[in-house]
């Protein structure tokens, strides 16, 4: 059974994905960590416990801020969908070299029609 208190490192570590996908893995687990300690302190001030320190929540949302930049840049770069995109022309590339353009036009006939179908 995963521990799940150690499930996102075991993920980061994966010798399978590039640096850019452990690195937007790290990304999105430390602003979960810091919107998780946002929402608990929030909590706690709604409860009348304590107020939350304005030092502390100023650091904590410009820690936030700079992360999900870091994380803005990464997508616009290439990670994620934008590569699964680039494998798709890369096929569609390969499967147009090596029809005619009349069996071309048919399988992306078929296509579109499915897509349609789908509504994709």
């Amino acid at each position: 059974m995963t521990d799940l208190a150690n499930a996102a490192p075991a993920a980061v570590i994966h010798p399978g994905l590039p640096a850019d996908q452990r690195r937007m893995i790290d990304l999105d687990d430390a602003i979960a960590k810091i919107r998780t300690q946002i929402a608990t302190a929030d909590l706690a001030r709604q409860r009348g416990h304590k107020p939350i320190d304005p030092d502390w929540f100023h650091r904590a949302r410009t820690a936030l801020r700079h992360l999900s930049r870091e994380r803005a840049e990464l997508l616009a770069k290439g990670t994620g969908r934008r590569r699964r995109e680039k494998l798709k022309d890369a096929l569609i590339g390969v499967l147009r070299e090596r029809h005619d353009p009349d069996t071309w036009n048919g399988i992306l006939a078929e296509a579109q029609a499915r897509s349609e179908r789908e509504c994709l």
